[in-house]
């Protein structure tokens, strides 16, 4: 990898290793790694980055929240480390431009997978914790994760955006909803679909994404914006 995009990530999530290849592992694919010779990929750093964010975010909420059970922080919990809020934190440090996978992984839509985004957000985790110690990665953790933990605690995360518009819309009596598909895009192994949601005679969403349901839940999310009942 190029030293100039390693510092352009490191600049995006404000640190600098001392280590560089600790970065550079974090942010190998095994894709990648399977085409070249001993090149060590981010699996075993995932399966760390995993522990450590659950630990912070277990005694951010422990210390913050005294008037929340068991049961209730765990709940929490889970939404603040699930694939969707991690892939919030790639997209935010632009993660897929920096990743190491194969041509063949790339073309098939590698750089947006939600799966691959959110393993890669583990890693980093990982690198930063060996690079830099428990203290310097709980502060980093609780700054990039400050916004989802507060959405959290006020259930403003959703999960399935197209339910959750569902639930809204038929409060007071039923609402006909219409996902339609306005266009693709893109050759048959990275087709990118193009989605409408129409409720009461008029478009109030629209979406996009690499499979229809992606879509559907890009445009009811955009849907949900709009209406004022979640935030960016």
């Amino acid at each position: 990898m190029k030293d100039d995009y390693l510092k352009e990530l490191e600049n995006n999530i404000a640190v600098n290793f001392e280590n560089k290849h600790l970065l550079i592992t974090a942010l190998t694919h095994s894709s990648y790694a399977n085409q070249k010779k001993d090149v060590k990929y981010n699996e075993r750093l995932e399966f760390l980055g995993d522990s450590v964010l659950q630990i912070v975010i277990s005694e951010y909420l422990f210390l913050n929240y005294e008037n929340k059970t068991e049961g209730e922080l765990s709940k929490k919990r889970a939404l603040i480390v699930c694939e969707n809020s991690l892939f919030k934190v790639a997209k935010k440090w632009d993660l897929g431009k920096y990743i190491l996978m194969s041509t063949g992984e790339e073309m098939t839509g590698g750089r947006t997978r939600v799966s691959i985004l959110s393993d890669c957000v583990e890693a980093i985790i990982a690198a930063i914790y060996l690079d830099k110690g428990i203290e310097f990665v709980k502060e980093f953790i609780l700054k990039n994760f400050m916004k989802i933990i507060n959405m959290a605690m006020k259930s403003q995360i959703i999960l399935d955006y197209k339910t959750k518009l569902q639930e809204i819309l038929q409060k007071n009596g039923e609402t006909s909803i219409q996902y339609d598909l306005l266009k693709f895009e893109g050759p048959p192994h990275r087709r990118k679909f193009f989605i409408s949601v129409t409720f009461d005679g008029e478009v109030h969403g629209t979406g996009s994404g690499y499979s229809k349901k992606e879509a559907e839940q890009d445009a009811a999310q955009t849907a949900l914006i709009k209406m004022g009942n979640i935030y960016e």
